[in-house]
């Protein structure tokens, strides 16, 4: 018999944990029933919404994002954590929720802490990652892929989303890291992790804001079918992990680029300015870029969200097509 947590904020009663599981996991009717028919579904992160988006837009975003999959007959399955539950796909409470609420981020590692003590929490892209592979659920739309950070051979800052990506059986779409972080090593661990990449109609990796960076990538695709033979070719011979999906943000939504080098320029050095270092450098640099664009980040950040939003649709039907022959 486990013994009761001995602190009495933690609420849930450990000497019965029966069917803990299904308490712990909740998914949504609707998807569980594309699921269950080999129907199209696409896993969309919460953490664009609750921390990359100002209020009241994040809200609109969010149905928006749904809105684009349901046009091509694609169930959305927004992902959140909510009073200690991994919810798969939420209801209008549970959108409004996560908008306009104060939630924690949570990535992997914070989920059985926020089961634990029944909190709310917005998944980060290893999170949702995590959790829409459990539903079985194969593709995945986000924005910008975490990745290594600048100066990471000191601060060893790296996100979780690349060694969960590495394990996890999901084919994410993104347009590539936020130019902030080290794309080259970015693009190195990911090779190491050996999980594929692949470009969109592109072999030059894109830098979020920007459609291209100075790095190459080995492969190209050109359709959301070619990607879905790939993913069908790594569940018989790959091993077993994702698969990266850069998706470059279209020309004409993108940021001009000489006004992106400033303002990513002057960040910097207002962050060495101010002393700042290790993991706070990322979110301070990102917040000063917000408001030094006068919001052009933001615009350029909510385009390319639906650009992957739109081509995780069809790779998700190009799937299901698959998977019924």
């Amino acid at each position: 018999m486990i013994q009761s947590a001995p602190c009495a904020e933690w609420a849930i009663d450990w000497t019965s944990l029966s069917g803990v599981k299904s308490e712990l996991l909740k998914i949504q009717p609707e998807v569980q029933k594309a699921i269950n028919q080999g129907k199209p579904v696409v896993a969309l992160e919460s953490t664009i919404i609750s921390h990359g988006l100002p209020r009241p837009k994040n809200a609109q975003a969010a149905l928006e994002f749904e809105q684009i999959l349901r046009d091509k007959g694609v169930v959305p399955a927004t992902i959140a954590v909510i009073d200690g539950v991994a919810n798969i796909g939420l209801d209008a409470k549970g959108l409004d929720l996560i908008a306009n609420q104060d939630i924690a981020k949570a990535s992997v590692r914070d989920l059985p802490i926020l089961a634990a003590k029944e909190l709310s929490g917005a998944t980060t892209v290893a999170a949702t990652a995590h959790l829409a592979a459990l539903a079985g659920i194969r593709v995945f739309a986000t924005g910008g892929l975490g990745g290594v950070h600048r100066g990471a051979n000191e601060t060893f800052d790296e996100s979780a989303d690349l060694s969960v990506l590495a394990n996890t059986p999901i084919t994410v779409v993104s347009a590539g890291v936020k130019s902030v972080l080290d794309i080259s090593a970015t693009l190195e661990r990911l090779e190491s992790l050996s999980v594929p990449v692949l470009g969109f109609q592109t072999k030059t990796f894109p830098a979020f804001w920007l459609r291209e960076s100075e790095f190459t990538i080995d492969w190209s695709v050109d359709s959301a079918t070619e990607i879905a033979a790939v993913m069908f070719a790594q569940d018989l011979i790959g091993e077993g992990g994702g698969i990266v999906v850069a998706n470059p943000v279209p020309e004409h939504l993108g940021w001009e680029r000489i006004e992106h080098d400033l303002i990513v320029a002057k960040a910097f050095a207002a962050a060495d300015a101010a002393g700042v270092r290790g993991k706070a450098v990322t979110p301070f640099l990102l917040q000063y870029i917000v408001e030094a664009s006068g919001g052009k980040s933001l615009e350029v950040n909510l385009n390319l969200a639906k650009n992957n939003v739109s081509l995780a649709a069809d790779i998700a039907i190009a799937w299901s097509a698959i998977s019924e022959d």
